[in-house]
């Protein structure tokens, strides 16, 4: 049906229409095949340039023509044809009738072509672009966001730590955009997303601990602050009588700061008629981060625990990375 009327068009409108059809497909699928090294789509796409090669071939050929027609097949037919011609008017008594307007000829169809390139290349700049203005499918899975904890009243310690910062805050630190990429998985999306206004375990609820913790396929990243005295060097001194293990110390964006790694642990919970639970196990290796809260290490730190079901860890590069951009979302702790 479409070949059919295309037949219809005239020449100066169809073949400028496939002009332009060809060569904004042909330029679009050479551009999605050269981003995407799709060899198929790349094939696809020579095939609609080499198709618009040859119209434009078929163009410039028929103004070729128009401008310069074909003489007669010999002078002395061209002449006998000249002298029947001058006879028949005089027979007629008329004078020689004027012949079409070349000029006008070739400028309606110029006209014509110019038309029908601008017409059919607006629609298709209105194809290329129309992707990006659209709004997005509504029923597309929408990323998880941090939720809103305004109702929430905060323990007595965030009002007696100066500048605390809250479990919300810290969820919208760290649930960037380009998180997936930072872990070296830039085609996931998180699936969970929480946030908490704990306090520090041990403490009798006087030490601030809010913490937000974000769970990809790969991995899950968690970010907590706590507000307590102990500074970068007593923390590490305190993780050598423990578990933890490849103990590294470091500066991260001027602050004192360690590297350090232990399990999680692993608590399986029956739902069923018993409602009883197993036993904690101990879950799968984690990495940390610990930065001080100040550059002076006034005392308290921020840590940043990244893990997978798998076991697998990413670099040690990775948390930096994370760090240099959670990090600056945190008020340092100002002097008590």
């Amino acid at each position: 049906m479409l070949g059919f009327l295309l037949r219809l068009l005239p020449f100066w409108v169809r073949e400028p229409l496939l002009i332009a059809v060809g060569s904004v497909l042909g330029v679009r699928i050479m551009y999605l095949a050269v981003r995407d090294h799709d060899r198929v789509a790349a094939g696809l796409g020579v095939v609609f340039l080499v198709f618009t090669a040859i119209r434009v071939h078929a163009v410039i050929r028929a103004l070729r023509t128009r401008r310069n027609p074909r003489p007669a097949a010999s002078e002395d037919g061209a002449v006998v044809a000249a002298a029947a011609q001058a006879q028949v008017q005089v027979q007629a008594g008329a004078g020689p009738r004027p012949g079409p307007d070349r000029s006008e000829k070739e400028h309606n169809a110029w006209g014509q072509a110019v038309a029908a390139v601008a017409v059919f290349g607006a629609l298709a700049a209105t194809l290329w672009v129309a992707p990006r203005f659209m709004p997005s499918n509504d029923n597309a899975p929408q990323p998880a966001s941090c939720s809103g904890e305004a109702h929430e009243e905060l323990p007595k310690a965030y009002k007696d730590t100066p500048r605390p910062v809250t479990g919300e805050e810290l969820c919208k630190a760290l649930n960037r955009p380009d998180l997936a990429k930072l872990l070296g998985t830039p085609g996931e999306a998180a699936t969970t997303v929480s946030s908490t206004n704990n306090t520090a375990p041990l403490t009798d609820g006087k030490v601030a601990q809010p913490e937000a913790e974000i769970t990809f396929d790969t991995y899950t990243v968690n970010v907590s602050a706590t507000y307590n005295e102990l500074s970068t060097d007593q923390y590490v001194k305190l993780m050598k009588f423990g578990d933890e293990k490849d103990i590294k110390t470091l500066t991260v964006l001027g602050r004192p700061a360690v590297l350090s790694s232990d399990h999680t642990m692993k608590l399986e919970i029956n739902l069923g008629s018993g409602g009883s639970g197993g036993p904690v196990e101990q879950g799968p290796l984690a990495r940390t981060l610990s930065v001080a809260l100040d550059r002076h290490d006034r005392g308290g730190y921020c840590d940043i625990t990244v893990w997978s079901t798998s076991g697998a860890l990413p670099n040690d590069s990775v948390l930096l990375n994370i760090a240099s951009k959670v990090l600056p979302r945190i008020p340092e702790r100002s002097a008590q």
